[in-house]
């Protein structure tokens, strides 16, 4: 089948040459039983290569199942994909096939394969080798022929090296390597896609197709799209339900697009245009950073109760004038970090080591609270739970993480909340 005739068949518009390349590695390997490993930011389609590999299979008669492995909570996920006995945990009332007991002779589709716990890693890796799994609560070794597609937005080594993802899984998963070139690298295919998508939204919603000027097409082009494809379709059902218009200026489509580009995408700027799936910043590592540049306010903040303590009021005003430390509170505030540290005085009338001052100051005893980050990060998700009284998507959604997220770091941290 040429690429024209897979593009039509499965509804994947484009020209460039990295979606091109992309789709001959999936019709290439689609007639074969390799496992493929699918890597591109998230919103790029991944999922529809799943489709494309399994429909050009001889699988294709056979099952396909996706399975988002970010959506499943760590203690249940091994039932999930291998299934379970009668009375193996509590609730687990009858026996129960896993996927991929009931997919056999089809394709399973890991998405997010970078969320797996180790431990599920550990038995997807048997499966890959020897096609033989485990039901959780028995005992005995059953059989599977299924074919693994797995999809990740983060850089899979990066989790390697952190030990957060199984380097054997990893060169198992990846015998052919799919990458999918991210919106703003298909520049050519942008406008293409949003015509596509007003087109099927003007059917739907019985309307006049939306149409844009030069103008508004370079716009369109010239913004950044973090969230890619699935952004992009957004867009043109705002626009399609929303303009006054049925042709759009650039003012016109300006007004669709975010003025303030998303963390996302300030995130892809920072890394640098790779296209290639970096690793996102985890809330430990902006953690870091906050306490980093807290530590330095905490500092300055030092020398100025010392000039103070010793009455050099002049000098004092000046340190504050030349050092801007009121933003230090902004930036605990703003990451939920714990309160101030507090400035601790000994007896007005002796300093820190029982003597007397000349001006009738006392020296200051800085006593600074810890700034270890697992403290930090333990200390943040205690004052989550109990503001939200214990429930635990609140507090995930509150502290910008995800629910299975939180549920490993208070068993890592042995939480009893």
């Amino acid at each position: 089948m040429n690429l024209q005739s897979v593009k039509q068949r499965f509804g994947i518009v484009g020209n460039s040459e990295a979606l091109n390349n992309a789709l001959n590695t999936a019709t290439q390997v689609a007639s074969t039983d390799l496992t493929v490993l699918v890597s591109g930011e998230s919103g790029v389609g991944k999922e529809i290569f799943s489709q494309v590999l399994h429909q050009l299979s001889k699988r294709k008669h056979e099952q396909s199942i996706a399975v988002n492995c970010g959506a499943i909570p760590e203690g249940t996920i091994d039932s999930e994909l291998f299934g379970h006995e009668k009375g193996a945990f509590t609730g687990a009332h009858d026996n129960r096939k896993g996927y991929f007991e009931a997919v056999n002779g089809g394709t399973i589709f890991l998405d997010e394969i970078s969320e797996m716990p180790l431990g599920t890693q550990a038995r997807l890796l048997r499966v890959l080798e020897t096609g033989e799994f485990i039901k959780v609560g028995s005992s005995k070794v059953q059989k599977t022929d299924v074919r693994v597609i797995a999809a990740s937005n983060k850089n899979l080594l990066n989790l390697i090296d952190k030990g957060k993802f199984r380097e054997d899984l990893y060169y198992r998963l990846n015998t052919i390597q799919i990458k999918i070139p991210s919106l703003r690298h298909r520049s050519e295919d942008i406008h293409l896609l949003f015509r596509k998508f007003c087109v099927d939204f003007s059917e739907k919603y019985n309307t006049q197709p939306i149409q844009l000027e030069s103008e508004a097409i370079e716009t369109l082009k010239n913004y950044n799209w973090p969230g890619n494809i699935r952004q992009l379709k957004h867009i043109a059902q705002q626009v399609s339900v929303l303009a006054k218009k049925r042709i759009l200026d650039k003012e016109d489509m300006e007004s669709f697009i975010p003025k303030e580009e998303t963390n996302q995408s300030a995130l892809v700027q920072w890394q640098g245009e790779s296209g290639e799936g970096q690793e996102q910043i985890s809330e430990r590592e902006i953690l870091y950073r906050v306490l980093f540049d807290l530590k330095k306010d905490v500092f300055d903040l030092k020398k100025v109760v010392v000039e103070l303590s010793k009455g050099n009021l002049q000098a004092s005003s000046d340190y504050l004038s030349n050092n801007d430390t009121s933003n230090a509170w902004s930036k605990i505030e703003e990451s939920q970090a714990p309160q101030k540290p507090q400035i601790i005085m000994d007896n007005p009338t002796k300093d820190i080591h029982g003597q007397f001052n000349n001006d009738g100051f006392n020296e200051a005893e800085i006593i600074e609270e810890s700034l270890s980050i697992a403290d930090k990060e333990k200390e943040l998700i205690i004052k989550a739970l109990q503001k939200h009284n214990g429930r635990r998507k609140d507090a995930a959604e509150d502290l910008g993480i995800s629910e299975r997220t939180l549920y490993r770091k208070i068993k890592d941290y042995e939480l009893d909340l």
